[in-house]
């Protein structure tokens, strides 16, 4: 990588990083509003809703990857008419995707209630509806993430903090609409960030012909989802066995805490957003790129860092998101256990990344059977533990995840080796 292209690289990276932390101040800003007119447990509910809906936008998680590698790779008109193509069927695919779910949410809304301690089913319901942009975010991202434009990404990106953090200010604080309010929030940040990153490519679906086979685009697809969802689960599951298996006054702490870890992984996301598509270039035109290295390295300084000063100060981070609320300050002995969880399992996603973007795929089901074992070991031991002083039970249960994490990064790493840096004859590969 020649100085102007490292240059190029770290530009975009800042402004990538601007944007996730303009978005980021919005986003965790939500918080501290929100808690200020909820009390822990209706608290806890609205963090349960979001990682429900995070799990449930998984299905087009893989999406914004191909959709990138595609676009990155669409050089010619020939190639731009199959994108478009390609961009229409993404469309109607995931909204189908998104009627199974609320048939499935309407068939089981009791248990669904019940399970996450919901005191009414208008909640869920406008958690679904949130879930349907939700679904069309990663298709318009990653078109302008693979075109390497990334003002329309970060703009994106703002504009789904905003639209969360102007929604929770009129609903929830104003108008106290609780959990409710909430969910619709997150609803209008999702429509926002959608229509920021469709507007500069929506020339894309008016484009004449264009070839869309579905066997080979799945064939891709799959694989591409399939690679992102371990993580992805794993970062959002404890939460929902949290708030299934503890009493619901104190699932709030363990969801202040793992908010904390989850900002830490948001931190590196831009480095990761940026990598992706100069890897699969450099993959195409058989030009050698440093961005692992780049991404790589700047996760591990800025992740360390913030560990470093969750493990030192770890009130910090609960005083600048719950100011007034002294009762979130119970939840500072699981900081840095979450923190330093959190490290391993953000550098596996970026060498996860790699292996995507150049469609090595072996390293999957390894990481879907790790994802597997967190889930039956983590939901194991939530069930015994309930009979502990319930922070005791939290911070083993974050240990569990920091273990998991680990492995892994261990499997990512291995196969990192294996299909990347061992064989010579893979040409450049993104190293």
């Amino acid at each position: 990588m020649s100085q102007s292209e490292r240059s190029t690289f770290f530009k975009q990276s800042g402004w990538m990083a601007i944007a996730n932390v303009v978005s980021g101040v919005f986003m965790m800003s939500v918080h501290p509003i929100v808690t200020k007119s909820m009390a822990p447990e209706e608290y806890g509910i609205f963090v349960t809703l979001l990682r429900t809906f995070t799990m449930l936008a998984i299905p087009a998680a893989g999406l914004q990857t191909v959709l990138a590698q595609q676009s990155a790779a669409a050089i010619d008109s020939k190639s731009e008419r199959d994108l478009a193509a390609t961009v229409r069927a993404a469309l109607k695919g995931t909204f189908f995707t998104w009627m199974i779910f609320a048939l499935l949410a309407l068939l089981f809304q009791s248990s669904i209630m019940t399970g996450l301690k919901l005191p009414h089913a208008l909640p869920l319901w406008l958690t679904v509806l949130a879930v349907l942009p939700a679904l069309w975010i990663p298709i318009t991202q990653g078109l302008v993430q693979g075109r390497q434009n990334f003002f329309s990404l970060g703009l994106s990106m703002i504009a789904s903090g905003f639209g969360r953090c102007a929604g929770v200010l009129v609903l929830v604080m104003f108008l106290h609409w609780g959990a409710a309010g909430g969910m619709i929030a997150i609803f209008l940040g999702t429509t926002l960030s959608t229509i920021a990153a469709f507007w500069p490519i929506r020339h894309l679906l008016h484009l004449p012909g264009g070839t869309f086979s579905a066997r080979p685009w799945l064939m891709r697809t799959v694989p591409l989802t399939l690679g992102v969802t371990p993580i992805v689960f794993m970062i959002s599951f404890d939460v929902l066995v949290v708030q299934n298996q503890f009493p619901k006054e104190v699932t709030a702490f363990y969801s202040a805490a793992a908010m904390i870890g989850v900002a830490l992984l948001m931190l590196t996301t831009p480095m990761a957003a940026v990598m992706f598509p100069k890897i699969v270039q450099a993959s195409v035109t058989s030009k050698g790129s440093n961005a692992f290295w780049l991404a790589g390295l700047g996760t591990i300084a800025l992740m360390g860092s913030g560990a470093l000063v969750c493990t030192i100060l770890p009130t910090l981070p609960l005083r600048i998101m719950f100011p007034g609320k002294p009762e979130f300050l119970a939840s500072a002995v699981l900081i840095p256990w979450f923190a330093w969880a959190i490290i391993p399992i953000t550098l596996a996603n970026i060498m996860v990344g790699q292996l995507m973007a150049l469609s090595k795929f072996r390293i999957i089901p390894w990481m879907i059977i790790v994802a597997i074992g967190y889930a039956l070991t983590f939901q194991q031991y939530a069930h015994q533990a309930q009979n502990l002083p319930h922070f005791e039970a939290f911070k083993h249960l974050i240990q569990i995840l920091g273990v998991f994490s680990l492995l892994s990064l261990a499997i990512a790493s291995g196969f990192t080796w294996l299909d990347i840096i061992k064989p010579k004859q893979s040409g450049p590969t993104g190293l």
